[in-house]
């Protein structure tokens, strides 16, 4: 079961894309990361993997930590249908 983002927490872009989310397939490449809940936090945010089905253009701010995390959360732009997910980089 996915669950869809509270619309109250996330523009158009975000509600958009939640309807094109699916559970992954096989293995996903992001298993084994972790998400902190803020710059400076020691919490972990639970993060439910989909399959990487979808490019969604993000704005984020070019600051980040000492371990390579962004220090502020990345913002959805746009839904890329014009962009393949085989043509983007795998972290």
């Amino acid at each position: 079961m996915i669950r869809r983002p509270s619309t109250t927490r996330v523009g158009a872009a975000g509600r958009a894309v939640a309807d094109k989310l699916a559970p992954p397939r096989g293995p996903h490449p992001w298993t084994g990361w972790t998400f902190s809940a803020g710059w400076g936090t020691q919490r972990t945010l639970e993060a439910v993997l989909v399959q990487p089905g979808v490019v969604m253009e993000v704005d984020v701010d070019v600051a980040r930590d000492s371990a390579g995390r962004w220090r502020h959360p990345a913002r959805p732009h746009r839904i890329r249908a014009d962009v393949d997910v085989q043509e983007m980089p795998v972290p």
